[in-house]
């Protein structure tokens, strides 16, 4: 089977790189054509300059793998790339689309006679090296169709790599997935951020971090992860406190409001993030006029405003 791979940013060209050291042919293109020529000069893809070529230049049935920005691009491309395709052709969507898009757009290419699979993706820049986490949906044929690609694209073939179920649980299992990190994340930042605070113990945090690597039950890739940048930085005093949210982290809150399901580490994660745009700011003013009006409490003003 030759690939055809529409996206060779970071996870798409690495996912190329992988897909070509497990010999899997793949035929590539990407909105800056100098980035898949380079590409294709390094791995031994095939670069194409439109759209249309590549379509043209696989062998039925295709193979199309989307691996772009979430959103209206992919909305864009899964329709242009629909209507080249013909029937029994397989069309792949990995990016980080809301599952219901998935079901819906699912259900159109199927009206055409097409295969669709939602990729849920994971490993970020380390899948090059580790190999991804794959968490699809489709039918039994067209993920069967899809099971050598999903192999060399693992850990291994016969793990990290899971058929959920029908279109669109793919995405869903993906973005509980990311829920779930969100409140990961959080526990382990508040966690060194109480170490940090007790100053009297001057604990190095980095050493911290590396002992519970080993045989504690809260070990994991995140944390291991964080053990390597405070083995270099335990201050981080040159990173702004803001983190972005994706989409992935609110639509698991509201789906855990859909379905009355209570999430609250994964819905106040969400929150904090929030908080750390800025977006708490204004409540927080309010909350110090309340207190100012009802109890005349003094409040800080800001150093710009005198």
């Amino acid at each position: 089977m030759t690939l055809g791979l529409l996206g060779l940013g970071r996870m798409g060209g690495n996912m190329a790189r992988r897909l070509r050291l497990a010999d899997i042919p793949v035929t590539g293109w990407n909105r800056q054509r100098d980035v898949s020529d380079a590409l294709a000069e390094e791995s031994g893809l095939v670069a194409v300059g439109t759209v249309e070529e590549l379509v043209a230049t696989l062998p039925p049935p295709r193979t199309v793998w989307l691996m772009l920005p979430a959103g209206d691009i992919t909305e864009q491309y899964v329709t242009q790339v629909g209507e080249l395709l013909d029937p029994g052709d397989l069309l792949v969507d990995g990016a980080n689309s809301w599952f219901k898009d998935s079901v819906r757009r699912n259900e159109a290419l199927r009206a055409r006679g097409l295969e669709f699979v939602d990729a849920g993706v994971s490993g970020g820049i380390w899948g090059l090296k580790e190999g991804y986490a794959l968490m699809v949906g489709g039918s039994d044929a067209a993920v069967e169709r899809l099971t050598p690609i999903l192999k060399a694209l693992a850990p291994a073939a016969d793990r990290g790599w899971v058929h959920c179920g029908p279109a669109g649980s793919g995405h869903f299992a993906k973005m509980v997935h990311n829920g779930i990190e969100y409140g990961m994340m959080q526990a382990y930042a508040e966690g060194f951020a109480l170490l940090r605070g007790r100053e009297e113990f001057d604990l190095d945090l980095a050493a911290i971090a590396e002992s519970w690597r080993h045989g504690s039950v809260v070990r994991s890739w995140l944390l291991d992860l964080t053990a390597e940048f405070l083995a270099e930085d335990q201050g981080l005093e040159d990173l702004a406190p803001v983190v972005a949210d994706s989409g992935e982290g609110r639509w698991t809150a509201v789906e855990a409001v859909e379905q009355g399901i209570p999430a609250p580490v994964i819905t106040t994660a969400l929150a904090m993030r929030f908080a750390s745009q800025g977006r708490n700011d204004y409540a927080a003013r309010v909350l110090a006029s309340m207190r100012r009006a009802f109890g005349g409490h003094a409040v800080t003003t800001r150093p710009d405003k005198g």
